[in-house]
């Protein structure tokens, strides 16, 4: 058990998820179940601003008159936001992009994903690992796909893992931040 999970109701809540999830799919609908939640609890999402489970969770939230922040990137030139973004925050580099991301959060929810999603829990994680992340946010992982790499991590550095909890599902996630 990890001493001292903090939970606390704060506005922003930043979302990382893969861009390759589909409407109608398990990963679409827990990312637009997630965002409809939050809304509902008051909650502005940010997230990456473009389609997967960024689309899924804005329109979830959109639904519920939430508020959603697009973090995009003027490195993906082709791409265009989703229609459901209230307010774009256009970066000029993936680095700034998930920068942003990370301080626009008061926690941080992840989905699963790719190699990008990957790299937004790595970085999320390490901040606050290493304590460089002022106040502790939570970061939570939704349902078993993250599982394999925390118990593969907790064999190296167990208090590590105290950073992350794992929900199962969306309402588990937004009921650790209220």
């Amino acid at each position: 058990m990890c001493p001292n999970k903090q939970r606390k109701n704060n506005n922003v809540i930043s979302i990382f998820g893969t861009s390759k999830a589909r409407e109608g799919g398990d990963v679409f609908q827990i990312a637009e179940e997630t965002g409809r939640l939050l809304a509902q609890e008051g909650f502005t999402i940010a997230n990456g601003g473009y389609g997967g489970t960024m689309t899924a969770a804005a329109k979830g939230a959109s639904q519920a008159g939430g508020q959603i922040i697009g973090v995009t990137c003027s490195a993906f030139k082709k791409r265009k936001p989703n229609e459901y973004i209230t307010r774009e925050i256009l970066t000029n580099s993936l680095d700034e992009r998930l920068d942003t991301l990370i301080e626009l959060g008061q926690a941080y929810i992840v989905l699963p994903g790719g190699t990008g999603t990957l790299l937004e829990l790595a970085k999320v994680w390490e901040l606050q690992n290493k304590g460089f992340i002022k106040k502790q946010k939570p970061i939570i992982l939704i349902g078993n796909f993250w599982n394999p790499l925390v118990e593969l991590l907790a064999i190296d550095d167990p208090e590590s893992v105290c950073h992350v909890t794992i929900a199962e599902e969306p309402k588990q996630a937004v009921k650790l931040l209220t």
